[in-house]
């Protein structure tokens, strides 16, 4: 655990190690256990302490300043005490709470390790945030597309061989503030009443410096620095301290989103102009032979690997795909949060051809994870039916809106999904680099030409015929 913030008396105990770090008036306590390297993976089997100075700061008499401020950064979820707990369910949000955090440490995407960073304004427990150090190559992570222009000319070969050249050059350890699972303001909770959203982010910056250093003394370099997903309505805050701190705003795409429109399926068809009704009628019957499961923990041991599979099918083609999932992780989520996940296959003479999974998450329902047999999706409208089986399901559980998130925009529009954007803040560590950032950004951002479609009948008149 790391620890920053004020000196504590109560800090040492006897048989802990004491030394100094890089700095003069930074002391450390650490057990007597050290980080151990194990190849890929890294064993957490001891918990180091930093007690380090506040910066100082000023602020109105009517909130906190930075040297009320006290961070405690854990790296191990079961070191995570009552006070995470606390602060996790009044959120409200599920992926904060510790059965999902559960699954994640349990079935880790490939290279992923985690941090459970908890804030304390005069001795209070105030927020929580979810830490995750991922090795990220831009050449591997983002999808040039190898169409063939309908015009193909010297520049456009030209300038898929340019970006290829670029993303080759991004290649790092990033430390991201949030959740790389998720679309959506899920990555961390402010108690509003203690600490105040722009005290948060001056906090987290301000403390930036020694979570990277803890986080280095165990792993190769953090070179990059991501805040995830920051909603609307923190954003005026974060834009100006995190300006002040050079981090770089960014989008990539919206989260695609769907207020229910009615009390159940059938008045959501009813919803619906006659265009885009009847283009649901005819994907549910492309679709009527199929059997859907929803799949229990006896279905994983057999069909876990195949899962995968079709997860990987749909990954391997998105535009931008940073996380690669365990194996196992649909089991684990069933296995750990089975009251709020579903994971559903749809099987064509016992052959599983599609699933989809999803997590309730208060009144929202979460679209997790997708995974369909490419070869088959047109005929049966696999992904479509997907889409609308969700949907159902978002009313059999009393949900009041969905989240599709990220990608394929134009066809969740066509299900009646509205764009959502959330910022994302990225500084790299080499100030000079940094100052590229931006451009390197605008330049390998996956781009997807896409038309919004409007299927209710109230918003009939904007769309094309």
């Amino acid at each position: 655990m790391l620890l920053i913030g004020r000196m504590k008396r109560n800090c040492f105990r006897p048989g802990w190690a004491w030394g100094k770090t890089s700095s003069a008036s930074a002391l450390i306590w650490s057990c007597s256990g050290l980080y151990i390297r194990n190849n890929s993976s890294w064993d957490y089997s001891s918990k180091t302490v930093f007690e380090l100075p506040n910066k100082l700061a000023t602020s109105s008499a009517s909130t906190p300043n930075l040297e009320e401020l006290e961070c405690r950064l854990f790296t191990d979820l079961e070191m995570v005490g009552a006070d995470w707990d606390l602060l996790a369910q009044r959120s409200g949000t599920t992926f904060l709470q510790r059965p999902y955090l559960q699954v994640l440490s349990s079935a880790p995407p490939a290279g992923m390790r985690f941090g459970y960073l908890l804030v304390y304004s005069a001795g209070l427990p105030s927020a929580i945030a979810v830490c995750q150090i991922k090795h990220f190559s831009a050449g591997e992570s983002i999808q040039v597309d190898e169409s063939t222009s309908t015009e193909p000319c010297f520049f456009d070969g030209l300038t898929k061989w340019f970006k290829k050249r670029v993303a080759g050059w991004v290649d790092a350890d990033i430390l991201v503030i949030g959740n790389l699972l998720v679309s959506g303001q899920y990555g961390y909770w402010i108690d509003e009443s203690r600490l105040g959203v722009r005290q948060f982010a001056e906090g987290i910056v301000s403390k930036l410096p020694e979570i990277v250093g803890f986080f280095q003394q165990n792993h190769s370099k953090i070179d990059l620095i991501l805040f995830k997903d920051v909603a609307k309505e923190h954003q005026p805050e974060f834009n100006q301290v995190f300006s002040d701190d050079q981090f770089v705003a960014f989008e990539i795409q919206p989260s695609m989103e769907l207020d229910l429109p009615s009390s159940d399926f059938q008045g959501y068809l009813d919803a619906m102009s006659t265009k885009y009704r009847t283009r649901a009628k005819r994907a549910f019957k492309k679709a009527e032979k199929l059997q859907r499961k929803v799949l229990r923990a006896e279905d994983f041991a057999k069909y876990e690997h195949k899962l995968y599979n079709l997860y990987r099918q749909v990954a391997n083609n998105a535009g931008f795909n940073v996380v690669d999932l365990h194996p196992s992780y649909n089991r684990q989520l069933a296995t750990w949060m089975d009251a709020s996940v579903r994971v559903v296959g749809y099987f064509e003479d016992q052959q599983l051809l599609a699933f989809y999974s999803t997590i309730q998450n208060g009144q929202t329902l979460e679209a997790h994870f997708v995974g369909y047999d490419k070869a088959r999706n047109h005929a049966l409208q696999l992904y479509l039916n997907l889409l609308y089986d969700m949907i159902r399901e978002a009313y059999e559980r009393g949900c009041q809106r969905i989240s599709f998130a990220r990608t394929a925009l134009e066809i969740k529009s066509s299900v009646g999904a509205t764009p959502h954007d959330y910022t994302c803040y990225l500084r790299h560590q080499n100030p000079y680099v940094n100052k590229l950032t931006g451009s390197i950004l605008d330049y390998l951002k996956p781009v997807e030409e896409w038309v919004q479609r409007h299927p209710f009948k109230q918003t009939d008149s904007t769309e094309e015929s």
